[in-house]
């Protein structure tokens, strides 16, 4: 937890920001997984800890603008809870810790919300995305999923103060980023033909677990990296597979570290996969190097994608003018995802409060296939956090249907695409922070290279 002020000043902040009514916040309960008392893991909202800093299930709070109150809702421990759980402060020492003292039973939230809706305050809260929330929102204000009416002058308010990191948040940041470091080196040395993908994960989660973190998403560890999100570890790996390990760490305050690695299962990469990770890697220093204040970071998707066209052009899979072709949206046959996104609180930072107002600016998104999924496209400033994480996939399915379709024609070959649909796919990834001078990457340095990663995998 930061300091009492820390959370004051946020709040402070945010009032300033909307102005006037009422700020209503919906913490996270605990969930069953299976009957009741055995939970999934506990992970407060982000939003709530960034103004409250208390990581703790079944509450909720108000800031009040206009009647300039504070308040948190939730219950102190049973003996049944302390006896199942052991000593804690209490919930009102909690709060005090982070500036608030003002806490009442759980209970009353309701009855204050239906007397500032028969003043005629305005509630504002934000959008649900879990169905407790939306529950809630029907019991205290009548209001059913689908009349929801989120507050965009909250969402704006939480977005232009999140999105700037402070230095105790980079600090905070960077330090899962070294664990999620240490994560995709242990994995680097011990991927090898005969073992299971699940042996890889679980080191990784021994990585993280060993220093008292969570993973901050399931981790993907898998041969068939043209499957982007792919979360089964069930495959032995074998003599000539690549596998492809997306995974972070989260520090005990909820924030991530997010990076990605492809590694040879053999000593060596295949010139066939050579050639390949190559390109991949050619496209994520490219984009490295644009990063700065005032670009857009659209404009740095265009030029890492370029660059990728560029090399399938030499490789005899792609043909026309590079630049053309990602304009058309060819280049989404290699490259059908977005080029990276914010990182904070969440690993997908603010994702939950829209894309188009955390990475956009309230701008809409593009809904061409491939550019849609580029989840940040805004200018960029000092203290934004990112990931760069380009990719080069041969995707089966797509392949076929754009072939079938007679899609981009001027710019593929499909002949010779047909040849690579058992490649699979390539990634690498790292986080950045946006300096006044340009970025700096964060983070203690995972093997990019191929003879990095061969080094480091012996």
């Amino acid at each position: 937890m930061f300091s009492k002020e820390t959370y004051q000043a946020r709040r402070a902040k945010l009032k300033q920001s909307v102005g006037s009514g009422l700020l209503l916040f919906l913490g996270n309960e605990e969930s069953g997984m299976n009957y009741a008392d055995n939970t999934y893991h506990f992970r407060q909202d982000s939003t709530f800890l960034y103004f409250f800093g208390l990581p703790y299930a079944s509450l909720a709070a108000v800031i009040d603008i206009d009647n300039d109150r504070e308040i948190i809702f939730g219950d102190e421990l049973t003996i049944d809870a302390i006896v199942w759980m052991g000593t804690q402060p209490t919930l009102k020492e909690k709060s005090e810790a982070t500036g608030l003292h003002e806490v009442r039973p759980f209970r009353e939230i309701e009855s204050y919300l239906k007397q500032a809706q028969q003043k005629g305050q305005t509630i504002h809260y934000l959008p649900t995305y879990r169905a407790e929330h939306q529950l809630k929102l029907f019991a205290w204000l009548g209001i059913v999923p689908e009349a929801e009416k989120p507050s965009i002058p909250f969402i704006m308010g939480v977005v232009n103060q999140r999105i700037y990191k402070s230095a105790e948040e980079i600090e905070e940041i960077e330090k899962a980023c070294n664990v999620t470091a240490d994560m995709h080196l242990a994995a680097m040395r011990t991927v090898r033909p005969g073992i299971y993908e699940s042996e890889v994960a679980a080191v990784v989660a021994e990585t993280a677990y060993k220093h008292n973190y969570e993973l901050s998403f399931p981790t993907i560890a898998t041969i068939n990296g043209q499957t982007l999100h792919n979360h089964d570890h069930s495959h032995l790996i074998k003599s000539g597979d690549m596998l492809l390990l997306d995974a972070g760490a989260e520090t005990e305050m909820g924030y991530a570290g997010d990076m990605s690695s492809t590694i040879p299962a053999d000593k060596k990469f295949t010139q066939r996969q050579k050639d390949v990770y190559d390109i991949q890697v050619a496209a994520h220093e490219a984009a490295v190097a644009a990063l700065r204040p005032g670009i857009k970071f659209v404009d740095v998707y265009e030029q890492a994608c370029a660059v990728i066209m560029q090399g399938m052009k030499d490789l005899g899979f792609a043909k026309g003018d590079p630049a053309e072709a990602v304009k058309a949206g060819a280049h989404a046959m290699f490259m059908p995802c977005g080029l990276g996104h914010m990182m904070g609180l969440d690993v997908h930072d603010m994702e939950n409060l829209g894309e188009e107002y955390v990475g956009y600016n309230g701008k809409p998104k593009s809904s061409q296939f491939g550019r849609k999924s580029l989840r940040l496209g805004r200018e960029l400033e000092p203290g934004f956090v990112l990931t760069i994480e380009p990719g080069v996939y041969f995707i089966p399915e797509l392949i076929d249907l754009w072939r079938s379709e007679g899609k981009f024609l001027e710019f593929l070959d499909y002949d010779k695409l047909d040849t690579y649909k058992d490649f699979s796919g390539i990634r690498n990834e790292e986080d950045y922070l946006i300096t006044e001078e340009g970025a700096r990457r964060l983070g203690k340095r995972i093997p990019l290279h191929t003879d990095e990663v061969e080094n480091e995998h012996c």
